[in-house]
């Protein structure tokens, strides 16, 4: 059986970026679900694709879902797009996929731009494993349980250029100005960026230089540590200070050094 929706890659910033079988796909069918019909116009514009657009955002999804089943019930073929890059990677689709799957409705990719691949494959890495974490959370507390959860692995996140001081600085405090990591501006556009360096350069450089575009930052693998019981009730009244349980303390030590969750709440308790 032929599939008869497709969840098509669009390029995440210039628009030569797309492959022929996308064009080929788009040309055919039916119907395009997009994030913003009119973010995807300017692509069918341009390429002379003349499917019906209609929106299918992360406030819609479920409706929309029923709407799509609905064409393809009717002998209709339906594809979806993001604004950029591929569909349910920090995206909405995977409400769609679920309610699809549902139904028995034959489902095929179009494999193409993600602007995770694309910024990792500039950056120098000693392992090829990582953690994507998806744009990170905008809570203080949040941000760091997220990160030290995959501190001893490369992390990579998505943060908008107006939040993303506020998180370097974020991590400057709980990891140290000297930690390493990269961030990613306007990929594949004409003014892309890739910076590489500790946080206290990367804090100095958009200091003075402007921050506009998608941004994708890597946080890059912590090195394992290991503290004494002095240097543990500092990191512990430290905690305290910033307003954690003790439950949270036991949780965050633990990560990220390694020490037993048990014998840190007891410190906290007594400390």
């Amino acid at each position: 059986m032929n599939p008869r929706f497709y969840i098509v890659a669009t390029p995440i910033g210039n628009l030569s970026d797309i492959s022929n079988r996308a064009l080929e796909i788009l040309k055919s069918v039916d119907y395009i679900a997009c994030e913003d019909t009119r973010v995807t116009k300017v692509l069918c514009e341009k390429y002379g694709i003349g499917a019906k657009l209609f929106d299918c955002h992360k406030f819609n999804e479920k409706e929309r879902s029923e709407k799509i089943i609905s064409l393809i019930e009717e002998e209709k073929k339906v594809a979806l797009v993001s604004d950029a890059g591929t569909p349910g990677i920090s995206d909405p689709g995977s409400v769609l996929i679920s309610e699809l799957y549902k139904k028995d409705i034959k489902i095929t990719s179009i494999p193409g731009a993600c602007a995770v691949s694309t910024f990792l494959s500039m950056i120098p890495r000693k392992s090829e494993e990582y953690a994507f974490i998806g744009f990170i959370p905008r809570n203080k507390k949040q941000q760091i349980e997220k990160l030290l959860e995959y501190r001893h692995v490369n992390c990579v996140f998505y943060e908008s250029p107006n939040r993303l001081m506020e998180t370097i600085n974020n991590i400057s405090e709980e990891f140290g100005s000297e930690t390493k990591i990269a961030v990613g501006r306007e990929l594949t556009k004409v003014f892309e960026e890739v910076k590489i360096g500790t946080v206290a350069d990367i804090i100095e450089y958009y200091n003075n230089n402007p921050l506009k575009g998608e941004i994708v930052v890597m946080l890059f693998a912590q090195e394992e540590a290991s503290l004494n019981e002095v240097e543990l009730i500092q990191k512990i009244k430290l905690l305290k200070e910033q307003g954690y349980s003790q439950k949270d303390i036991s949780k965050i030590i633990s990560l990220l050094y390694g020490e037993n969750k048990n014998k840190i709440y007891k410190l906290a308790i007594e400390n």
